[in-house]
């Protein structure tokens, strides 16, 4: 097997793409820490510590799965169950992004260097959760959640106040679009006994517990605009973000099939407009 088509089946494995749902976050905490630019070490050492961060997650989700995933039309063809790629070379490469995520938080400082592998351990959590408790949406959500505290950490060496409600409405973001996109396996979930909450309260509730989700999020990121003194266009993102995940519940309550539309087509352009906004918001009133 060629090189490029390997790079290709890794790709797919992790699907590399979804790394937006955590990167503006990343620079949106680093931007407001900064009060603006904060150098191209710190682009280029948040850049490849949500990479590695995401790898790892990924790989480790991947690898422990493959059993629940060949059994499910929806995942049997992924390289981790296929044979497309080795179980040997999944746990290589969960290895190397690892220690990559511990090298750039050494380059990055101490505090980060000394969270890193606790932070390895979450995101390694949501897959061994969903076996057991209903509570893995909530991990999944604490995983990507831990971005904006990671990009604070970066520039100012300690956790400010204003970052946690932004990292809460990352958590239940998250929470809630994962809430939605499981209601893909409902049936599957209840006839391997795995524990999601669309499983076990049904599609009904599961949408009322995703749209309770979605206004935490929206409520805690109004905070984190007052608490962070932005301006207008920081309130405008709250706006924005609570009409897309409007949008985002009306497209799945009118059609199941919608869901990977409302999945990676609004929640990534969601991340992306709130970083512009509030970056515009902080260059405007420097």
């Amino acid at each position: 097997m060629s090189i490029k088509q390997k790079l290709k089946n890794f790709k797919e494995l992790v699907m590399f793409e979804h790394t937006i749902f955590s990167m503006p976050f990343i620079f949106l905490a680093m931007v407001v820490a900064a009060d603006g630019w904060f150098g191209f070490k710190l682009l280029l050492l948040g850049a490849l510590a949500a990479i590695t961060a995401r790898n790892f997650a990924m790989g480790v989700n991947r690898y422990l799965d493959r059993d629940i995933d060949a059994l499910n039309p929806r995942t049997k063809s992924r390289p981790s169950v296929d044979g497309r790629v080795s179980t040997n070379e999944m746990l290589i490469f969960i290895a190397l992004n690892a220690i990559g995520f511990i090298l750039v938080a050494f380059f990055i400082n101490s505090l980060a260097l000394k969270l890193s592998i606790p932070i390895l351990l979450i995101l390694g959590a949501y897959t061994l959760f969903k076996r057991f408790s209903s509570l893995a949406h909530i991990v999944l959500g604490i995983s990507l959640g831990l971005a904006p505290i990671a990009g604070a950490i970066a520039v100012l060496n300690h956790i400010p106040n204003w970052v946690l409600p932004l990292s809460l409405g990352v958590v239940f973001w998250v929470a809630g679009f994962d809430l939605l996109y499981s209601l893909q396996d409902i049936e599957f979930d209840k006839k391997n006994n795995l524990h999601s909450i669309p499983s076990k309260f049904g599609a009904k509730n599961t949408l009322l517990i995703a749209l309770i989700f979605h206004t935490i999020t929206i409520i805690s990121w109004y905070i984190f605009v007052k608490m962070a003194n932005l301006h207008t266009l920081g309130y405008v993102a709250v706006a924005l973000s609570a009409l897309m995940l409007g949008y985002e519940h009306y497209l799945v309550r009118k059609d199941f099939t919608k869901i990977d539309r409302a999945f990676f087509t609004v929640n990534g352009y969601l991340g992306f407009i709130f970083f512009i906004l509030i970056t515009a918001d902080i260059a405007i009133w420097n």
